[in-house]
């Protein structure tokens, strides 16, 4: 993947508004890059934990978050954030029509 398609995936990410999410197609479009959702969610595996994007913002269409990053205490780490940020996460999933950045 070229560095240029890595930037521009994660410049939109960085837009995400704290408190809103968005799907992995939503942030390929917005990139330029439609039909690339799983490319998306590439460039966000290969973050460190050390990273300022949000992307747990970044959510599958359906509303479903990740459940790949978990803390120390076994909790995932994604429902974590959103919480903080006042996102309601329910048996993993966010409610799209209350909570997609438009």
């Amino acid at each position: 993947m070229s560095n240029e398609l890595y930037i521009q995936i994660l410049q939109v990410v960085a837009l995400i508004p704290h408190g809103k999410v968005a799907s992995y197609g939503q942030i390929a479009k917005m990139a330029g890059l439609p039909k690339h959702a799983r490319l998306v969610g590439q460039v966000l595996a290969q973050l460190d934990d050390q990273h300022d994007i949000p992307w747990h913002r970044v959510i599958n269409a359906q509303g479903q978050i990740s459940t790949t990053h978990l803390d120390q205490h076994g909790n995932n780490l994604q429902q974590v954030k959103l919480l903080e940020e006042g996102v309601v996460v329910l048996n993993g999933k966010v409610k799209l029509k209350h909570y997609q950045w438009t």
